[in-house]
């Protein structure tokens, strides 16, 4: 919870030696406070003759803020840093998932009955049946979490194994929120082919495939392919799990600001695997005007097949009611080019291409950014429905049943709810479970 309350900061933790007078604990808080940093726990790890140890949480806006700090800290007679902790660092030591038997092994007949020899009866069961292999084994509540590492989070292409500690996270939320085993499958190629080829051959071992931050165009070519191969479901989160909540923060946001979504013309600025996942869903969902742009002109190309319009970056913002930008450009959004009653979405994280403040200043009738519309909202719910009716794949009906999901789980004043909120997975999961059975996806 400490790392969650210092949202967009830098956590550290401070081990300190202060002499045990009144006075010297107040002077180290005065000081870390007069410097600009948040104050977290504070606890007392060993208590000596003259001099205590604490160790204190703080939050920093950077390394340069963190050194000012300690120097601050260090002019204050007596007292000692002794150690820096990093939080973050601290929490991915030795990874954040482990793959763990569900039953007991207290003697040599739970091994007998759990291995050798009773495993055979239950291997020959399946091999007359494969389909007992949803009973008896834990195919049907896995997920393969796949990716190449050629975009990961805003970092870019940095590798499958640079992007290793996002899959666990996604997998560790997977098993949070919905029950589900997400496995990391890490696929060091840049090259479709090698991909797809992978992914179908190690597919019999999963209930359903999650792409993720596999780059475009590779992207789509490679969930098109998958999603025609399998009998499974398989989907590129940062296509479709991004684009289900920007639905459902669209929603909120045009029944908050009095824009009816139907009826406006929707901008998308940067049409990566986000952008245009946002605007195909948004055509699906009856949007009759979306009109993108890109720095790719095959990509706007690509939007006009999907039923879409190409412009540049000032006929978009121009035409626009409703502008989402994912383009990873900070700024990119100037104040004076935002209309007054515009609804816009600056997705790009760690930095907006507009600050909402800024552009509520310009006059926009609703802003947000990327910290408030998190894919986490919708994959464990979309996942977990899908599989609960072991759905052939995942469709359009699923993805809006799943953003209205989102919607009606926000309060009054917000656009989306936390994905802590108690019922979101759960009621996500619900409603894409009967899309799809409705859809005449399921198999049960």
């Amino acid at each position: 919870m400490e790392i969650e309350k210092g949202a967009g900061k830098l956590a550290k933790t401070l081990r300190l030696l202060i002499p045990d007078k009144p006075g010297y604990l107040g002077r180290v808080t005065t000081a870390i406070g007069m410097g600009g940093s948040n104050i977290g726990d504070i606890r007392i790890v060993r208590i000596g003759l003259t001099h205590n140890t604490r160790e204190m949480t703080i939050y920093v806006d950077s390394e340069g803020h963190l050194e000012q700090i300690l120097r601050d800290i260090a002019a204050i007679d007596g007292v000692v840093v002794e150690d820096v902790i990093d939080l973050v660092r601290q929490l991915h030591e030795g990874g954040k998932i482990a793959m763990k038997g569900t039953r007991p092994i207290r003697s040599i007949n739970d091994v007998r009955k759990l291995y050798t020899p009773g495993v055979a009866a239950i291997c020959r069961d399946i091999q007359k049946n494969p389909e007992l292999a949803r009973i008896y084994t834990a195919i049907g509540n896995q997920v393969a979490i796949v990716t190449n590492g050629t975009a990961i989070l805003g970092l870019g292409d940095i590798g499958a194994v640079a992007g290793m500690p996002v899959m666990e996270g996604k997998a560790a939320l997977f098993d949070h929120f919905v029950g589900i085993s997400g496995i990391p499958i890490l696929i060091q190629n840049r090259d479709p082919r090698v991909i797809v080829e992978t992914v179908r051959n190690i597919a019999p071992t999963f209930g359903a495939i999650k792409l993720e931050d596999i780059a475009a165009p590779e992207c789509f070519e490679i969930e098109a392919e998958l999603d025609a191969a399998l009998d499974i479901p398989v989907m590129h989160d940062d296509q479709h799990g991004t684009a289900v909540v920007v639905l459902a923060a669209l929603l909120n946001a045009g029944r908050l600001s009095g824009v009816s979504l139907a009826e406006a013309t929707v901008g998308v600025i940067g049409l990566g695997a986000a952008g245009m996942g946002i605007s195909k869903l948004l055509l699906a969902h009856g949007v009759k005007t979306v009109i993108g742009t890109d720095l790719k002109e095959s990509a706007g190309e690509m939007l006009v097949r999907a039923g879409g319009a190409a412009g540049t970056l000032d006929e978009v913002l121009g035409a626009a009611h409703v502008v989402v930008a994912t383009t990873g450009v900070p700024g990119l959004i100037k104040p004076q080019m935002v209309r007054p009653g515009q609804i816009i979405l600056a997705l790009s994280n760690p930095n907006p291409e507009i600050a909402p403040e800024a552009a509520l200043e310009a006059g926009a009738a609703f802003a947000a950014d990327g910290k408030s519309v998190n894919n986490a909202l919708g994959f464990p719910g979309i996942f977990r429905g899908a599989l609960d009716v072991r759905a052939s794949r995942i469709n359009n009906a699923m993805l809006i049943a799943a953003a209205r999901a989102i919607a009606d789980c926000a309060e009054a004043s917000e656009i989306v709810p936390s994905i802590l909120h108690p019922e979101v997975h759960r009621r996500v999961a619900a409603a894409v479970a009967l899309a799809a059975v409705e859809s005449g996806l399921s198999r049960v």
